[in-house]
């Protein structure tokens, strides 16, 4: 898997109230960068709690389920209005 963008997950880890989720995303990026998933079943194996949401869209539980990172294809991330996403 490439991330594209590590620096968003460094800027998320970063706020105070975020903190607790450093050691929890940085683990999940060493495992993403270096996975060779071919199917949802492969990521699955992996990760039991990842949600697979069809449309080539996944959702990791990150920390305990206490954070959710979602990942799509390329083509996905360019039809998301960043502006337009809610923060919790």
């Amino acid at each position: 898997m490439r991330i594209i963008a590590k620096s968003t997950l460094k800027n998320f880890r970063e706020q105070p109230e975020h903190r607790d989720a450093q050691g929890p995303l940085e683990s999940w990026y060493e495992e993403a960068t270096r996975a060779a998933w071919s199917s949802p079943q492969a990521i699955k194996a992996q990760y039991r709690s990842a949600s697979i949401c069809g449309n080539n869209r996944v959702v990791f539980n990150i920390g305990g389920n206490k954070y959710r990172l979602c990942v799509g294809t390329h083509a996905q991330c360019d039809r998301i209005d960043v502006e337009s996403v809610n923060e919790y």
